[in-house]
């Protein structure tokens, strides 16, 4: 399966425990969700399948099919999680995975070229958006709002992006 038909949901961390769990850090809207889409792959495109996964306050903790030990559980640590794109949910209009909006072209409300997509950050206040400029210099990151990115064409690669006057 190539890359770009599977997308990344969550990774591998460090061991819990002596038995063998691992505690894993989801990309899915609800971290607990990771468990709903089925065996997962590695960057290898082997099978990861969760036998059990349960939220705690500090973590999302995980057993692995055919992990038992500590040891085991270490040598998964940093191991990416993907699932076929094929079986995500439907998307609702304007909405969009984070990973079709890396790569679109970043272009102005005039047309003019601004940048690509390099980055969707959210640190608790709602997605932002980065944007590494043609010109050089630092990221552009905007809040992705309807006023800073008023259109989406993932069919086209674009968006356009019309940043708040300060940062222009």
């Amino acid at each position: 399966m190539e890359k770009d038909e599977r997308v990344l949901l969550g990774e591998i961390g460090a061991a819990q425990g002596l038995k063998g769990e691992v505690r894993i850090r989801s990309f899915t809207q609800d971290q607990g969700d990771i468990a709903s889409y089925g065996a997962l792959e590695d960057e290898q495109g082997r099978l990861v399948e969760l036998e059990s996964l349960r939220v705690t306050p500090k973590a999302l903790i995980a057993r692995v099919k055919g992990v038992t030990t500590r040891e085991g559980a270490e040598a998964l640590n940093r191991t990416r999680l993907y699932v076929p794109r094929s079986r995500l949910p439907q998307r609702e209009k304007d909405e969009w995975y984070h990973a079709e909006l890396i790569g679109l072209a970043a272009i102005g409300s005039q047309g003019e070229p601004i940048g690509t997509v390099v980055a969707i950050h959210n640190f608790g206040a709602g997605d932002l958006i980065e944007v590494r400029r043609f010109a050089g210099g630092e990221s552009l990151i905007v809040p992705f709002t309807e006023e800073t990115v008023p259109e989406v064409d993932i069919a086209a690669g674009r968006l356009t992006l019309v940043p708040p006057e300060v940062l222009e």
